[in-house]
């Protein structure tokens, strides 16, 4: 039990990556504020943790919404007193596109979920990690930070990159309330984000590139990963194992953005 006595918050806890690593908080003894958009998926996650004995609280709120994020904050503060894990996950993949096609409204809606997101979710928990001091995840990406090859991903990659400026940023602004904020970057994982993306003219901006012959990810030949290895990662970032690590990003992704960079 690394986690007892902690509070976490999770965004983007209904499904896939959120919602493995809020079940793994909580087998680790953390209690769960579980953050989302979707109402049913909030409530199958915390009925989950509730299940194996862990405590939940389903926290419903767009984290592009300021007033929203804030009062989540609040009942989260108002239920447990404190919180000190951070895991701003919440994120969309968005329109794909070329720069002439992609729509203002579309790069709003990108950067407003995967960047302001972020942004609004560490603003509103700051105050209550001041309090004792913790650790905040962010849910980059590889694409924007190492892999810069997959066409009209310019909105998506834009964002994922500030994520990290945000987080080395914020690393070094709280440090010295004990707070430690790092970055992890997946790649090919087994997730829900791709079923509500949209693809569009990129036949014509698609750069022929000849990749080196082996599987990707190489490491697992093919093979996606999951979201519990992903979660299993975000674990080590919240715990006391990675107390001297902070400002840092970590690519998970078996190898691929080597490969594909």
């Amino acid at each position: 039990m690394r986690l007892a006595g902690r509070v976490a918050l999770v965004t983007g806890a209904g499904s896939g990556i959120g919602r493995a690593t809020a079940l793994l908080l909580a087998r680790e003894g953390a209690r769960v504020g579980a953050l989302g958009r979707t109402s049913d998926q909030l409530q199958e996650t915390t009925e989950a943790i509730r299940a194996t004995g862990g405590e939940a609280l389903a926290l419903l709120a767009d984290v592009s919404d300021a007033d929203a994020m804030a009062r989540a904050v609040d009942a989260l503060a108002e239920t447990w007193g404190r919180l000190d894990i951070v895991f701003a996950n919440a994120g969309i993949n968005g329109v794909f596109a070329p720069i002439d096609q992609l729509t203002p409204e579309e790069w709003d809606r990108t950067m407003g979920i995967n960047l302001k997101g972020t942004f609004l979710t560490i603003k509103y928990s700051v105050p209550l990690l001041r309090k004792q001091g913790g650790a905040i995840v962010v849910n980059s990406s590889g694409n924007g930070t190492r892999v810069f090859s997959n066409s009209g991903m310019t909105a998506y990659a834009c964002s994922k990159a500030g994520q990290v400026a945000m987080a080395k940023m914020l690393a070094l602004e709280l440090a010295r309330d004990g707070i430690r904020v790092n970055v992890i970057c997946p790649g090919p994982v087994r997730t829900e984000i791709g079923d509500n993306t949209e693809r569009r003219g990129l036949e014509g901006i698609r750069i022929p590139v000849a990749f080196p012959k082996g599987s990707i990810p190489p490491l697992t030949h093919g093979e996606p990963g999951t979201p519990e290895e992903v979660a299993e990662l975000v674990l080590f970032l919240v715990s006391a194992a990675s107390r001297y690590i902070t400002g840092t990003e970590v690519w998970i992704d078996g190898g691929t953005s080597l490969l594909r960079g």
